[in-house]
């Protein structure tokens, strides 16, 4: 406990000037609410990673996946996918979630099982869809109660720990996989890259089971037995005195407050990009690896293409630090938006030296860990407003999971393998575009805050006030009116502008 405490301190996770009370809530909601929503997002990355560590390690040649057909089989997975993401957080803000999300997840838990036992290409697409509808709810569910709990400076490290459920998961999958095809292969009639499906779905199952009991619900709403009526009352008062808006329920001027905002568009596109960019340090990462058997085995080419993953770890845990405690969110961004221009532009020029070519891999995995400071940022700036954040983060998640469909069809087809000259290529103009949005939404917020502290500026200060009038005057010459009007005088009340 007391090392517990000592990172506590030195991270600033519970800061020292936090009340007891709010302190016991707030580790209270990172047992609860945290903890379940990094198990569940590390269980869906986990099943969905385990296809491309499967199709390294002797499914490919299994079910005779030639040509693009990696391509479709993902592409079927993101059809899935995006057809009921922005449905379903919508339905989260009305459902209970404690119910709704674990469902979802014991779902794509047995479906993951399925997958252990196909026998063709066919039944791997029909399959991998499904994992991909019930996987939907996670991810934006998820990230929708987390964001639903915690105050601003609070929720850039709790998402980038969040996030990090994401790489973690696709390591421990390489890893996984790894050992199966070393020690499972062949084992009761299955091969090694079956024994990884079969893994995965045992850890899935129980998790969700948990989420049943703890997942405590957003706060307006929430009935949980491990939080106390004074603490689900803190809850709420504490997040509206951070600018935090309970919900306004959905009718019909919800579609009106999504259009007419200027933030919908520009943080769909930012938010939505984000991911795409960095999308050369996964698969094609992988598949550059395994086109080198001379100098890599099948083990590791799994292990090797989890670095990219374990450098978005700690990217994502510097860039929440940092934009948590300075309160800026564009400066990492604007950072990982030049780095990625620069790693993209490299990869499509190809002819440069390996060493070059592998850390230019290795910096994009430390770009992706820019994801969880942008979703911070949009749940920052629609903070006034609960179901228009909780469509914004579908949204950016919609674009996510498109471009995830279409990208790699058009860019990145597995037959092209190990240079995709064209996917690096538009990797790099989009970038480039992607960092004047960035630097565009950055001024217009500037400009917005400048005007909006100009605005709350009293033109006509009042003139101060002269200690000596409520004072009584004794000296001998003193005037006898002076203390009669001293006496008189009204009292000025001066108001703390904290309690005002």
């Amino acid at each position: 406990m007391g090392v517990v405490s000592w990172v506590a301190n030195v991270t600033r996770w519970y800061p020292r000037d936090m009340p007891r009370d709010e302190r016991r809530l707030v580790f209270k909601l990172d047992w609860m609410v945290l903890a379940y929503a990094c198990l569940a997002f590390f269980t869906k990355y986990l099943d969905v990673s385990a296809l491309s560590n499967a199709y390294v390690s002797g499914m490919k040649e299994d079910l005779q996946l030639t040509g693009n057909k990696l391509n479709y089989i993902s592409a079927a997975y993101e059809v899935g996918y995006v057809v009921f993401q922005i449905p379903s957080n919508l339905l989260v803000t009305r459902i209970p979630a404690q119910y709704y999300l674990p469902s979802f997840e014991i779902f794509w838990g047995l479906f993951t099982l399925g997958t252990a036992f196909v026998t063709s290409y066919k039944q791997l697409v029909v399959l991998r869809f499904f994992v991909g509808l019930s996987a939907t709810s996670c991810y934006i569910g998820c990230l929708h109660v987390v964001n639903s709990w915690y105050k601003k400076s609070e929720l850039g490290r709790r998402n980038a720990l969040f996030w990090m459920a994401n790489p973690i998961a696709t390591m421990f999958g390489g890893y996984l996989q790894a050992a199966a095809y070393k020690n499972l292969d062949d084992r009761h009639g299955l091969q090694g890259w079956r024994w990884l499906f079969v893994i995965c779905s045992i850890i899935t199952i129980p998790i969700a089971l948990l989420g049943f009991f703890v997942f405590p619900d957003i706060p307006e709403r929430t009935n949980t037995r491990w939080l106390t009526d004074a603490e689900k009352d803190l809850a709420r008062t504490r997040l509206e005195g951070n600018g935090f808006k309970a919900s306004r329920g959905i009718n019909r001027t919800l579609l009106k407050r999504v259009f007419r905002r200027w933030e919908t568009y520009a943080f769909a596109a930012l938010g939505g990009w984000t991911g795409i960019l960095s999308y050369g340090a996964s698969t094609p990462f992988l598949l550059w690896l395994k086109s080198q058997p001379h100098k890599y085995s099948i083990p590791k080419v799994n292990t090797l293409g989890t670095v990219t993953s374990a450098i978005s770890v700690a990217s994502a845990l510097l860039v929440a630090f940092y934009s948590d405690i300075t309160g800026r969110r564009w400066d990492s961004a604007l950072l990982a938006g030049f780095l990625m221009l620069f790693t993209n532009s490299v990869l499509a020029g190809w002819t440069v030296p390996y060493g070059l070519k592998f850390f230019s891999y290795i910096l994009l995995g430390a770009c992706h860990g820019v994801q969880p400071s942008i979703i911070t940022w949009t749940a920052e700036t629609l903070s006034d407003d609960m179901e228009l954040r909780s469509i914004m983060i579908a949204v950016e998640n919609v674009v996510a999971e498109i471009n995830y469909l279409l990208v790699p069809l058009a860019g990145f087809q597995v037959s092209k393998a190990p240079r995709f000259r064209g996917g690096f290529i538009w990797s790099a103009a989009t970038t480039a575009l992607w960092l004047i949005l960035c630097g565009a939404i950055t001024l217009i917020q500037h400009q917005k805050r400048t005007a909006s502290s100009t605005t709350d500026e009293p033109e006509n200060p009042p003139p101060p006030i002269d200690e000596t009038d409520n004072k009584e005057i004794d000296d001998t010459g003193s005037d006898a009116e002076t203390k009669t009007q001293s006496k008189n005088a009204p009292v000025v009340t001066v108001q703390d502008s904290h309690n005002s």
